[in-house]
């Protein structure tokens, strides 16, 4: 990934702001849409249909069997971290069925947010080898549910398999400025990541 300047936010492109292409991926009902929703500064572009009958044998409903509704597309929003970096938000579809459109929605992504349910790590496997396949940097923010229990940061990171590298990060999906502190622990991931890139061999 071409990092050239972001370690400097201070310094924007000829538009004033500089503005970066941030991925908020995981599995199925683990909260994408609800972030996008949470801390987007406009109204959220969302795609999502009714679960019905027509899905029963096709998507995976264990854990989240009350959700009423499925993104099939994609979710859209922005939302302004300081005068100078806007980030524009897309939530990939969680379903299996809805995977083939990941790779047009990964295009020019700087980075990532992998939302888990630690209730169901399993469900956020996919999402994770395709960060790792496409070479996009991204954080692992475990959405707290209501009855989620607590796990070390570390078992967490055995579980998941992931670099000791990559931060992990906890927050509730449906509060703004917990979803905003994600994204920020994001921003710096990048910055860190150009930094380490820069240094001399």
């Amino acid at each position: 990934m071409d990092l050239k300047g972001f370690d400097h936010p201070g310094d924007p492109g000829a538009g004033g702001t500089r503005s970066v292409k941030v991925m908020i991926a995981g599995g199925f009902g683990t909260g994408k849409t609800t972030m996008v929703r949470s801390v987007s500064d406009i109204k959220p572009l969302t795609t999502e249909e009714t679960l019905t009958q027509a899905t029963v044998g096709v998507d995976n409903l264990i854990g989240v069997a009350d959700k009423a509704e499925t993104t099939v597309s994609l979710d859209f929003g922005k939302i302004s971290i300081n005068e100078n970096l806007m980030l524009y938000l897309f939530g990939t579809p969680g379903q299996e069925r809805f995977w083939f459109l990941w790779n047009g929605l990964f295009k020019g992504a700087l980075g990532a947010i992998v939302l888990v349910d630690t209730r169901r790590l399993a469900s956020s496997f996919r999402a994770i080898e395709e960060m790792e396949r496409q070479n996009v940097p991204f954080v692992i923010a475990l959405n707290v549910f209501p009855d989620c229990k607590e796990h070390p940061v570390e078992e967490i990171r055995d579980a998941l398999d992931i670099s000791p590298h990559t931060p992990i990060v906890a927050c509730d999906a449906r509060d703004r400025a917990s979803s905003r502190d994600v994204l920020i622990a994001l921003i710096r991931h990048l910055k860190e990541r150009s930094a380490v890139a820069l240094e001399p061999r």
